[in-house]
């Protein structure tokens, strides 16, 4: 129900605005901004349909993922890398956090600054607040959307942004605006909208603050063994890489700087090669070609523990996943978008696409349709929990132990074949 659409439900969010100005109020928001809040906020019901339908998390990772990560999107990529490169020199040498990946946050935020929304903020939040599915989250944006307003670091009949509420070129929601956007100019105005110092600083203090990893990787393509244990794959089971490696996981690699794929002979042959092999896996891991578990161990000088993950099934392209990617998801709870984040940077530094996922299954399921499967995992004793329509890690744990009942590969992808399977039982 969409709550526009009724008049007692527009009276009743008209006395939810006058509550929250009172708390806005004893909080010590003026009562000027407060009243301005409540006369220029409305329920946008749309907010609603674009939040039940986010494309992050009910659309097949490559199809999101090729219609964001395309030749025009990485030819900008590297072409604004390369203007921007004193100011993200400097901003990498003091937060850590590379340029490519900077680079790649603003092109899948905003199209590089060209889409930064028009949508009323305050109205979206209050929206998303009401509505209820994440009602708590999105009234302490609210509050501090109202407190951004009140200390002048945004213009109310100007500050639009995102239907989710974020904003800026980063597109930072409100709290994390006030925790961690930085005068990247030092002009003495903070200002995520129309200053890219400001921008670019902000996004990278935020990395860096809730523990951007400097010079380790975000994640690397692999090949998985036809054998493998597909329910090892996932985020919350770490092993470290050479725990992977016995295990049968292979990694793609080539000589960047060549066209000409060859299969390195030894380990020293690969470091004379190639130097960049001694730092960063990012960096090496290129090319369609699958090298041994021993050549692979001995250039890879990672410590950290990582994670496989399966985003478009077993048939589909495989990742490790390191720390950073858990900071990528930090900013967005979304594993496509993450994934997206992390090759586009690649991309832009000159690195190839994803290589595997040739038979991965196409189609995705409808909200509705998720909800049924959720429903129908539920009464088969499978507990997806609360039929949201969406795939979190309660209805992936579902899917895996309906697919182990079934004798299917656990990956806990709740795929149209498998949503068709239910259907028959």
């Amino acid at each position: 129900m969409f709550f526009a659409c009724n008049v007692t439900a527009k009276e009743d969010f008209s006395v939810w605005l006058q509550n929250l100005r009172y708390e806005a109020k004893s909080l010590g928001i003026s009562d000027s901004t407060t009243l301005n809040f409540v006369n220029r906020t409305k329920f946008l019901p749309n907010v609603i349909k674009q939040d039940r339908a986010q494309p992050e998390f009910i659309s097949p990772f490559l199809d999101y993922f090729t219609k964001r990560v395309d030749d025009k999107k990485i030819q900008k990529g590297r072409a604004l890398l390369a203007e921007h490169q004193d100011l993200l020199s400097q901003i990498e040498a003091q937060y850590g956090v590379p340029k490519q990946i900077l680079i790649a946050f603003w092109g899948m935020e905003t199209q590089y600054g060209q889409v930064k929304g028009n949508v009323d903020i305050l109205s979206a939040l209050a929206t998303l607040a009401y509505e209820g599915r994440r009602s708590d989250f999105f009234r302490a944006q609210l509050l501090d959307a109202m407190l951004m307003v009140d200390l002048g670091y945004v213009d109310i009949e100007r500050f639009k942004g995102s239907w989710a509420g974020a904003f800026g070129n980063m597109q930072f929601m409100p709290s994390t605006f006030m925790f961690y956007a930085v005068d990247g100019d030092a002009d003495g105005i903070i200002d995520v909208v129309n200053s890219l110092p400001d921008a670019f600083a902000s996004a990278a203090h935020y990395l860096a603050k809730i523990g951007w990893r400097k010079h380790e990787p975000v994640m690397i393509e692999v090949k998985l063994p036809n054998d493998f244990d597909w329910q090892s794959a996932q985020l919350a089971i770490r092993k470290a890489p050479k725990d992977w490696i016995d295990l049968g996981v292979e990694f793609y690699l080539a000589e960047p700087k060549s066209t000409d794929v060859t299969k390195f002979t030894d380990v020293e042959g690969a470091r004379a090669e190639n130097s960049q092999m001694n730092t960063q896996i990012e960096f090496f891991l290129t090319q369609s070609q699958v090298i041994t578990k021993a050549k692979l161990y001995s250039n890879i000088n990672v410590e950290r523990q990582a994670s496989i993950i399966l985003p478009q099934g077993w048939q589909g392209p495989a990742f490790m996943v390191f720390d950073n990617f858990d900071i990528i998801m930090d900013w967005n709870r979304s594993v496509n978008y993450a994934l997206s984040v992390a090759q586009l940077a690649k991309q832009i530094h000159q690195e190839p696409s994803i290589l595997g996922g040739d038979f991965a299954e196409s189609g995705a399921l409808s909200y509705q349709q998720m909800q049924d499967l959720q429903n129908r995992l539920n009464q088969q004793g499978f507990d997806a929990g609360k039929a949201d329509g969406l795939p979190g890690l309660q209805t992936q744990a579902a899917v895996r132990a309906y697919q182990l009942k079934q004798q299917l590969p656990a990956d806990g992808y709740a795929s149209p074949s498998l949503y068709q399977k239910l259907l028959l039982h």
